[in-house]
């Protein structure tokens, strides 16, 4: 993991179509940040992935099935499959 120091307002660089401006925060509180990226690369926050993810576990445990297709994972995770 690289670990950098920027101060607000300063940007960090990701391959060539990637920026991440510093916003405003600092120590000991949240950090704003703005990340400017083409359309088709994905941005998430990894708690929200993590949440998603564990949901989609609980699903395919719901239906019982080893190989359910995404949207069945979806429409388990809603609760409108079968009962």
């Amino acid at each position: 993991m690289l670990v950098l120091t920027r101060k607000i307002g300063e940007k960090i660089v990701i391959g060539n179509n990637i920026t991440i401006t510093i916003l405003e925060g600092g120590r000991g509180e949240g950090v704003r940040i703005g990340i400017d990226a083409p359309r088709d690369v994905s941005i998430h926050r990894s708690e929200v992935v993590e949440a998603v993810s564990a949901s989609n576990q609980e699903a395919l445990q719901a239906t019982g099935a080893d190989d359910a297709t995404p949207e069945q994972l979806i429409i388990a995770a809603l609760g409108l499959g079968p009962s």
